[in-house]
């Protein structure tokens, strides 16, 4: 093992000299979307492992909870191409493995790796609901839909057990705020009972992220989400519970995943899906190279056809973090996807999701000020 610039002690990065491709010689990772860590940006020193010394054999890292200890759980924005301006996240990393997932590079902040620990080194804030009942409660806290969550998933793994994401749920329906969940996982559908009190105020809406109705596409692209069909039980599951449902096709990868947009929003249709959005892949920082090295494993003779075409609708980069041109790209290409999106919306008849409600907003036992007249 030699010693050059560190990962933030996330583990250890491959080597990058001239003749080896990165993470493509290290052996794939069992239930990954990477198969290495590659160095973070912020850091001056990172170890890289030989693969030659490598057990291909060997047990793939295991996941860690690591408590996370912010005193503060809401999360504010001001970008104008974000949709809500706050979002509550009660993990930091996630365990799904999306190998596209824009918000890898997040983890560098924390000192790891945009890859493996991306993945494997999940923090955890388990005094979530508590946080956000002290937030709701404050004076100055203005009534406003609140995204479960704006960076990873709210149900991977590790909500199955901690049930954090319920627990802010439960807060929300306490105080009858409005909530908007994104997320990849049926799990969603377990906390159906809390979505539906939330609901019956026009407080609750929930999309389901779907990439691709390809299975095993979405078994090596997203290794740990539930399969595209649970994504549209779910989605079968709130409808029927009077929970507002839609999708997400999101991302869209040109080149690889594109031409699926009609059949997945048509699918989510007949599963009673209410309305439809979508969002172009963007690759910034670290996941550019993770992604290339993954098309080199998994589809190495369509691997420059496709980030040639991301190129096309990134205006000649892999990525563009611009507001306007972020979530949908930009040029000719970008175009026609976006129009195929349009003509499968319109085919499928949605009607589209229901404005949420902030009117039956409450703060649980404090008594209402009725007026004089």
């Amino acid at each position: 093992m030699t010693s050059r610039r560190r990962s933030g002690g996330g583990g250890p990065a491959p080597l990058t000299g001239a003749g080896r491709q990165r993470g493509r010689d290290l052996p794939v990772v069992a239930g990954r979307g990477t198969n290495h860590s590659p160095p973070n940006r912020f850091e001056s020193r990172a170890f890289e492992v030989d693969p030659e010394s490598l057990d291909p054999d060997a047990p793939g890292p295991r996941t860690q909870l690591i408590d996370d200890a912010s005193r503060s759980i809401v999360a504010t924005n001001d970008s104008p191409d974000v949709g809500f301006d706050a979002s509550v996240n009660p993990y930091r990393g996630c365990e799904h493995g999306c190998v596209y997932c824009y918000a890898r590079p997040s983890h560098e902040y924390l000192g790891y790796s945009a890859g493996l620990d991306f993945e494997t080194k999940i923090l955890v804030k388990r005094d979530a609901p508590e946080l956000l009942r002290k937030a709701l409660s404050a004076p100055g806290w203005k009534p406003r839909m609140v995204a479960m969550s704006g960076v990873t998933d709210p149900y991977q793994p590790a909500e199955s057990a901690l049930r954090l994401t319920r627990g802010c749920l439960e807060v929300l329906r306490d105080f009858r705020n409005p909530v908007g969940v994104i997320t990849k996982n049926r799990l969603v559908t377990r906390d159906a009972d809390v979505l539906g009190e939330l609901a019956e105020h026009g407080a609750a809406a929930v999309f389901l992220s779907v990439t691709s109705l390809d299975r095993s596409l979405q078994r090596v692209m997203e290794p740990r989400t539930s399969t595209p069909a649970g994504r549209l039980d779910a989605i079968r599951r709130l409808t029927a519970a009077g929970i507002p449902a839609g999708v997400m096709v999101a991302p869209v990868i040109p080149g690889l995943t594109d031409h699926e947009v009609p059949a997945i929003v048509e699918a989510a249709a007949q599963a009673g899906a209410v309305a439809a959005g979508w969002v172009m892949l963007r690759l910034p920082h670290g996941v550019r190279e993770l992604f290339e090295d993954w098309l080199g494993a998994h589809f190495p003779d369509r691997r420059e056809r496709v980030l040639n075409r991301i190129r096309e609708v990134r205006g000649g980069e892999l990525s563009d973090s611009t507001f306007g041109r972020r979530q949908r790209g930009s040029g000719e290409y970008a175009r026609q996807i976006e129009a195929l999106f349009k003509a499968a919306v319109r085919k499928a008849r949605l009607p589209g999701m229901p404005k949420l409600s902030t009117s039956a907003f409450r703060v649980p036992g404090k008594p209402l000020q009725l007026g004089l007249f």
